[in-house]
């Protein structure tokens, strides 16, 4: 029943792109505001839940099995492991097709008004230091198109993949802890659904394929985690198949890490692009008390 529980979760906070999505192809306009707020709250909830709650599992779980010096010590290098995994994944995945890159108002305008001309992506591809923030070369030749959408698929589901373990694995260690990293994840590919929906739709010009595709990408996270937590019982885990609490602490460490990246790297600059006045703050604000008290009422 846990593993029901945990895997609904997973899929609950996966199918937020699909949220996104039809944000930027029906809704007659994007409100910027609420993504500012929204994506503000995620990172706010993310960042919290890290260093609070995560972070002190793993070092639980890892001082436990080595002692309280070289737990310690693994604790922290499997938290800026993560940081280091997530990192690199961002480098090697180019700008126009990452889901965690964020688009320009002018990228996403056209996708829902059709009076709205796309940007000049030639312009942007010959003078990228003069394009606005966020803007991308989203030119794609015809024989290229599958090569792209294999290629977005890949780097959707690689990026998916740490989201929707982080979330499988704390509603298997704590459902209430679970749910909250499920709500901040799912706010959080509100976004990640438009930014997987534009270079899709900029390749294909099919709005109706875009957000299909778009939504079907959050099934990445539950897949991801399913697949990840049974290949971790099977090479890892005990006579019992449970998986070694050194095992889960490396992980949740290293969930902690990724997290706090995507809130910095993504959430955080997403949310100060699309808001006005102090609303990315008030959101990160937000999301850090509804974190804090969600806690306490679960001790």
């Amino acid at each position: 029943m846990s593993i029901l529980f945990a895997l609904g979760l997973t899929v609950f906070a996966g199918l937020a792109t699909g949220v996104g999505s039809a944000l930027a192809f029906f809704a007659k306009r994007t409100n910027y505001r609420f993504l500012s707020v929204a994506t503000g709250f995620s990172a706010g909830v993310m960042l919290y839940v890290s260093f609070v709650e995560i972070l002190h599992k793993g070092a639980v779980a890892l001082t436990a099995a080595y002692g309280e010096v070289l737990g310690n010590w693994v604790n922290v290098a499997s938290f800026f492991g993560g940081i280091a995994v997530i990192a690199l994944i961002d480098n090697l995945i180019p700008s126009a097709e990452n889901p965690h890159e964020m688009h320009s108002k002018a990228e996403i305008e056209p996708l829902h008004d059709r009076s709205k001309a796309a940007p000049d992506f030639q312009a942007i591809a010959d003078h990228p230091e003069t394009a606005p923030p966020g803007a991308h070369d989203h030119r794609v030749a015809h024989d290229k198109l599958l090569r792209m959408g294999l290629f977005t698929a890949l780097a959707i589901g690689i990026h998916n993949f740490p989201e929707g373990l982080a979330t499988f694995l704390a509603a298997l260690q704590d459902p209430g802890l679970g749910v909250a990293i499920a709500v901040a994840i799912a706010l959080h590919n509100i976004p990640e659904g438009i930014s997987v929906a534009v270079p899709i739709y900029y390749a294909t010009g099919d709005r109706r394929k875009a957000f299909l595709y778009s939504l079907l990408s959050g099934l990445a996270e539950p897949v991801g985690a399913v697949v990840a937590y049974f290949l971790l019982r099977f090479f890892l885990g005990g006579a019992d198949g449970a998986i070694p609490p050194q095992v889960l602490g490396i992980l949740f460490a290293g969930v902690a890490g990724i997290m706090v990246y995507i809130s910095l790297d993504e959430l955080l600059p997403t949310s100060r692009a699309f808001g006005r006045n102090h609303d990315s703050i008030l959101g990160l604000v937000a999301g850090m008390i509804m974190m804090a008290l969600s806690l306490l009422l679960m001790q």
